[in-house]
């Protein structure tokens, strides 16, 4: 498997060979068969995981034993989804702090830079803090595992008192000061695991082991005043632990998000207006985020069902290469055509996208072989860059397993996954449909080509390797099916695995071992990223912060709805930036979509009203994730490619609005009815398109591009006199395009 930093010059990145052509026997297979003399490869390791900023590659024995555990912890999940059940809260610790161990064991406090450095001796203050340190996880660890020895060997229930009366303040106290020492002294050697990351680990195991001793009681006095201080010490110390990994994993904007609000539930009793409220103590504040109200709430119950499964399917499709097929595909098809790599970029961005669930890990995956072919064809940097996020995080929406965002609507609505998925078919395919037109009108406008058909992968040879698409046509017909979604995933990476053995890249048993360690390595921060969500989620419903923003929106509402859904648009938005999409989503989710329902918009319409907005965090100034990720490989202004990106990803911002005035487009409705809207939105795509870029049947004077939007926005609504309205405005500038009127002739009349 090719790794890189995310952060590597995109001139070096990884050993994948680079981006343009390569052909002849020496190239090896594209896509499932041996290639012929004349068969052209273009993508290879296109899906291949580059490592971040701060991951390890851990090497030797090291690195037997991490992948070990990455695939005894992809197999746990495995097993206890399909064939020996767990109780809901033991099942969710482990997999909470099995993510905790291999995150700490794999992903440093430092950034990593990959080059081997002499070990160094230790100083006094590292040795002190790393000695308290590990003095303070030890004792709490000992303390622990006595209580389930003398469970385990005596049947004895209750340990001694001195055990958990005096396991807890060490403990959280000692991860404490080993997070700070690596911090300090962290080795910046990726084939070296930190002293103190160790330690951290031992910690988690602690932790969980005190949750799951007590359980049962603590099922019942978390977040009330019966809770125990050895309760508050374990909680304590799984937030500490929750935030220093996420920190590594996702930099620091969710660590600081995650921080107000658990900040917002102490000084609660100070602050004005519908943020005031009465304030917690602070053991019954952590032990109540230490509930399935929070940490163990909604995210972590899809992040341990749901999302590991499809990762993992994902970790499949890698392992036996079918995601080179699907780029080479994309190419057989489209690299020939205007702007031929950018169109490419949106149909293989967004299906690998839809299975990635992280916008700007798609991005430097696919990106580093799109942009740089999408730069020449005649691409601008800038576009280059924009385009491929726009795609990636367009995925994230695209049915049928949306990044894993349908897996948490399901959970928090309780609405049907086959519903969410059917519901979202019109939406992605508009969004989609509107980044393609983009595409094509800017190829247009600046009269680009495409690649040469004699540097592109043959089709005739491709199309007879299209029972590479069986994965995912099975996945998607066992869902439908009446299949369980963990059944229908099962038997979808079960196919992945029985696919290959119609391609060179069989799985046997070495590849399978190679699928499920990547599979743990894959999920690592879908774990760190719904176990911090899950404290936000934890704070809203503690201090009903949530119902009191409804009402809010309520009162906003009595003045203007629009002016309501604006506000809660611009809340999604801002709570997502910097956030994954899983994370911003259930955030959203918490926040604004009750208040939403509560307006009387229908909660199907409502999670989907913010779920755009949380995914198209990602692409909106000033934070944007995946339009960063992208300037990094095309090297352009990382600023002036969010800009790009957000005027690309325009008809996410406005899909949401349509989809309110026009629940057809969510599928709910006669089918005529449907049809009418489909078809007046798609309309509306391409001029809102036309507007963006500057291109309709000609190049566009201001004028006409600011008429096109109006007649875009016209259609928004859905009803037959806006489409008819916006329909003329789109007929009449074309006819005075083709006369050749621009604004000084409307405004001076012109010459014959």
């Amino acid at each position: 498997m090719s790794q890189t930093p995310t952060g590597a010059d995109p001139g070096t990145m990884s050993s994948r060979p680079p981006p343009g052509p390569s052909s002849g026997p020496s190239s090896g297979p594209s896509s499932g068969a041996a290639p012929g003399p004349d068969e052209v490869v273009i993508a290879r390791g296109v899906d291949d995981e580059p490592l971040g900023p701060t991951q390890r590659d851990p090497q030797g024995r090291i690195g037997v034993t991490f992948a070990l555990l990455c695939a005894a912890y992809t197999l746990f999940h495995i097993l206890v989804m399909n064939v020996f059940p767990l109780e809901t809260w033991a099942y969710r610790m482990i997999h909470l702090s099995g993510g905790l161990v291999i995150g700490f064991l794999g992903y440093s406090a430092l950034t990593q830079t990959g080059e081997t450095a002499p070990r160094r001796t230790r100083g006094a203050a590292e040795w002190a803090l790393l000695g308290l340190g590990g003095l303070g996880i030890l004792y709490g660890f000992a303390m622990v595992a006595l209580a389930w020895i003398l469970w385990w060997t005596a049947g004895t229930a209750i340990p001694p008192a001195f055990a958990f009366r005096s396991y807890g303040i060490p403990l959280a106290a000692g991860a404490t000061l080993t997070v700070l020492a690596g911090w300090l002294f962290s080795s910046k050697d990726r084939g070296r695991v930190y002293a103190g990351d160790w330690l951290l680990g031992l910690a988690a195991i602690a932790m969980m082991g005190y949750i799951l001793f007590v359980v049962g009681a603590l099922r019942l006095r978390a977040g009330t005043g019966l809770a125990q201080p050895a309760d508050l010490w374990a909680a304590v110390t799984g937030t500490i632990l929750i935030l220093e990994l996420t920190r590594r994993l996702t930099g620091l904007a969710l660590v600081a998000i995650v921080g107000v609000f658990i900040a917002y539930s102490f000084v609660g009793p100070w602050l004005p207006g519908f943020l005031n409220h009465r304030g917690y103590n602070a053991t019954r504040f952590f032990t109540y985020i230490f509930t399935d109200q929070g940490v163990l709430g909604d995210p972590i119950a899809v992040s341990s069902t749901y999302i590991i499964l499809f990762i993992v399917f994902a970790a499949f499709l890698q392992a036996s290469k079918v995601g080179d097929y699907f780029v080479n595909f994309a190419f057989a098809c489209a690299g020939q055509a205007r702007g031929g790599p950018a169109k490419v970029a949106v149909f293989a961005s967004g299906l690998m996208g839809m299975i990635n669930g992280t916008s700007a890990g798609n991005v430097v995956s696919t990106g580093s072989l799109t942009i740089p072919l999408m730069k020449k064809v005649g691409y601008p940097a800038k576009s280059a860059a924009a385009i491929e996020a726009t795609a990636s995080s367009g995925g994230q929406i695209l049915p049928p397993i949306m990044g894993a965002g349908a897996f948490i609507m399901a959970e928090v609505t309780g609405i049907p996954y086959t519903d969410i998925v059917v519901a979202a078919i019109i939406p992605a395919v508009l969004y989609f449909i509107s980044v393609y037109f983009m595409v094509d009108l800017q190829a247009l406008k600046l009269d680009m080509k495409g690649l040469p058909r004699s540097e592109l992968p043959k089709f005739a040879v491709l199309v007879r390797q299209v029972y590479l698409f069986l994965p995912i046509i099975i996945l998607v017909y066992t869902l439908f099916a009446g299949y369980s979604v963990i059944r229908a995933g099962t038997l979808g990476m079960v196919s992945a695995a029985v696919v290959s053995w119609l391609t060179p890249y069989r799985m046997g048993p070495r590849q399978i071992f190679h699928a499920l360690d990547l599979g743990a390595r894959m999920s690592i921060q879908m774990v760190a990223v719904c176990a911090a969500a899950g404290i936000i989620v934890g704070v809203i419903a503690l201090t009903g912060v949530g119902a009191r923003f409804s009402a809010l929106l309520l009162n906003i509402a009595d003045s203007s709805q629009l002016l309501a859904l604006f506000f809660a648009m611009c809340i999604s938005i801002i709570l997502g930036m910097g956030m994954p999409t899983t994370a911003a989503y259930a955030v959203a989710a918490a926040v604004v979509a009750p208040g939403l329902v509560q307006l009387g918009i229908p909660v199907l319409v409502a999670h989907f009203f913010v779920f755009y907005y949380a995914v198209m965090s990602a692409v909106t100034p000033p934070v944007a994730l995946a339009a960063y990720a992208g300037a990094g490989l095309a090297g352009s202004d990382p600023m002036k490619t969010s800009v790009e990106a957000f005027r690309l990803g325009l008809a996410a911002f406005i899909v949401p609005f349509m989809f309110f005035y026009s629940h057809e487009l969510l599928m709910q409705g006669e089918w005529l009815d449907i049809l009418h809207v489909v078809i007046s939105a798609m309309l509306g795509m391409f001029l809102l398109s036309a507007a963006v870029i500057g291109y309709y049947f000609g190049h566009l004077a201001m004028i006409w591009r600011v008429a096109l939007l109006a007649a875009a926005l016209a259609m928004v609504d859905g009803g037959w006199l806006t489409d008819a309205v916006g329909l003329v405005v789109a007929v009449g500038v074309y006819l005075l395009q083709r006369q050749g009127l621009g604004a000084k002739d409307l405004a001076h009349g012109r010459a014959d």
